[in-house]
């Protein structure tokens, strides 16, 4: 367990908090803030109790250069429209100099400071130690609730760490309470749903899930590797050759551990891969040479729900078809409702199934929807995040 800041006295301390504002931008405005507002239990905790409050994040890919499309000013006028307080915000290439310093001096408690882009600065990304070292000059405590950039081991999400007593925040508390627990402590039956396209991706989650599940549910692209390793013909569909063979192991592993390892049994097929493609539903040995699979059929997604229905816990990463083409969501949206319905511990792993939840209007039917896609797939790896890893242990 790690410390979090409620295991320390925060009042009148300069408290630097490292938040995840990657937010997506369409001419410059906002266009979901959900990773803004899930930092603000953390954020006003800290104002509440009295500490000077300096938040960073990073925003886009500006590669270590200082590109104004991706500076944080519409990220501190939403936190300021959100806690109705002026945020101080100085927007400088270098992220911390003279002026900077000397406004995080001069904050008074429950005042909030946002810096510029840590991306603006290509130190961040090495990690480099003199950068950690501006970072935590300007402060007292560190405190880390950048889930989303966890598995990083930046300067703002890790280095920093080195310099200053580091703590979480409650989101990071929160991701590995539900992300930990579903894997390391479930209740049974724990199913597991990995979609998404290649094989190669997920080959470490999915070889460390079949140690903890009792179901592990294969669908989207990814599933005709798995058919072509048993030898079916795939049509036109995507195929991860490299990892037929891996695929196959894979198979075996699932059967010498005892658990089910379900793969779609019929699938809905088009020619192109465009929404408004002909379209058939057919069974998985009978995929037409000229066509391709872009969602699970009927059959399949009778089987799956039957499955998540009777899950005490579930673990969801990758959607199961092409969910962002309406002819083609209706396997993704099966399963979703499925979730939505049951009673016990849904889990959904950021990227795109957090996407597909959010679309479907069924996320606050969810236990959790974890903030990052990258860093909870490899907290499904049983990988160490260096980005939790520095943090103080209770």
């Amino acid at each position: 367990m790690k410390k979090t800041v409620k295991d320390i006295d925060v009042s009148g301390k300069r408290v630097i908090v490292r938040c995840d504002f990657n937010v997506p931008l369409k001419d410059g405005v906002i266009a979901d803030d959900i990773r803004i507002s899930s930092a603000m239990p953390t954020i006003k905790y800290l104002i509440e109790n009295g500490a000077k409050v300096i938040l960073m994040s990073h925003l886009g890919r500006p590669d270590g250069k200082a590109d104004m499309k991706y500076s944080l000013k519409p990220v501190a006028d939403r936190i300021s429209e959100i806690l109705c307080k002026e945020i101080i915000f100085v927007s400088v290439p270098e992220v911390v100099n003279e002026e900077v310093k000397k406004r995080a001096e001069g904050l008074k408690s429950g005042e909030v400071m946002l810096l510029e882009n840590v991306r603006f600065r290509k130190e961040e990304t090495k990690n480099d130690a003199e950068f950690s070292r501006e970072l935590a000059g300007l402060a007292d405590i560190f405190v880390n609730d950048a889930f989303g950039t966890a598995h990083r081991a930046h300067a703002s999400t890790a280095g920093i760490a080195d310099y200053l007593p580091a703590v979480s925040g409650f989101l990071i508390e929160k991701e590995v309470e539900f992300l930990g627990n579903a894997v390391e402590n479930p209740e049974r039956p724990f199913v597991a749903i990995m979609g998404g396209a290649k094989v190669g991706d997920k080959i470490s989650v999915i070889e460390n899930l079949l140690k903890k599940v009792d179901t592990l549910i294969i669908g989207g692209g990814m599933a005709y590797t798995f058919f072509k390793a048993q030898g079916y013909e795939i049509g036109t569909s995507i195929l991860d050759a490299d990892h037929v063979g891996l695929a196959a192991e894979l198979l075996k592993k699932a059967e010498a551990a005892g658990v089910k390892l379900m793969l779609p049994v019929d699938v809905k097929v088009a020619k192109e891969f465009k929404n408004d493609s002909i379209a058939a539903y057919c069974d998985l040995d009978k995929i037409p040479a000229e066509m391709m699979g872009l969602d699970i059929g009927p059959k399949t997604q009778s089987l799956f729900v039957e499955a998540v229905k009777e899950a005490k816990t579930v673990v969801w990463n990758g959607p199961v078809g092409v969910f962002e083409m309406p002819n083609f969501a209706e396997g993704t949206i099966a399963v979703a409702k499925a979730l939505a319905e049951n009673t016990g511990i849904t889990v959904i792993g950021g990227g795109d199934s957090a996407a597909a939840v959010e679309q479907f209007g069924l996320a606050d039917k969810m236990t959790h929807i974890s903030t990052g896609g990258g860093a909870s797939l490899e907290f499904l790896e049983g990988k160490v995040l260096p980005g939790i890893a520095c943090l103080q242990d209770k």
